[in-house]
């Protein structure tokens, strides 16, 4: 437009862009590398069954996942708080990882029945025993006061 003449700021842009149907959007990941198993649905269909049956019989069932590895120190994050003005918290001028700090590693529990979420911080990498570790915790701080008379748990992930 401007190398036709047209003097026009970013949002006269935007405005006539959505006149025309257009619209911000973010990638939609549907794209698959490979072909679903062709069990996949029947899986799904089990693992739904079990829950039921499970909290049906006022047994634990749990989602658990690890979530992204964040480095540990002063580095900017996503997001905004309110401060007064020019008194925002100042932050290193780049995100490279303090070696001597690590990295935290959040885990995830989902308490489907109770709809309760709870996380566990550790500076361990995403292992098996830091994912029992962090079952047990749940259980002992949540799970054995929520579900006192449970004889099996159901985890899912």
């Amino acid at each position: 437009m401007n190398e036709s003449g047209y003097k026009l700021s970013h949002r006269t842009v935007s405005d006539l862009l959505e006149l025309l149907g257009y619209s911000l959007q973010a990638n939609k990941k549907e794209l698959a590398l490979k072909k679903s198993h062709p069990d996949r649905n029947e899986q799904f269909e089990y693992i739904n069954s079990q829950t039921k049956m499970f909290l049906s019989e006022n047994e634990p069932v749990i989602s658990i996942d690890a979530k992204k590895k964040e480095n540990i120190g002063n580095f900017k994050n996503n997001g905004v708080e309110y401060y007064r003005k020019d008194e925002a918290p100042k932050v290193l001028d780049h995100d490279f990882p303090i070696i001597k700090n690590g990295k935290a590693t959040p885990y995830g529990i989902y308490d489907i029945g109770a709809n309760k979420g709870f996380v566990n911080v550790g500076l361990s990498a995403d292992t098996a025993e830091f994912a029992g570790n962090s079952i047990l915790k749940w259980w002992e701080t949540i799970g054995k006061s929520d579900y006192h008379n449970a004889t099996k748990l159901m985890i899912t992930y």
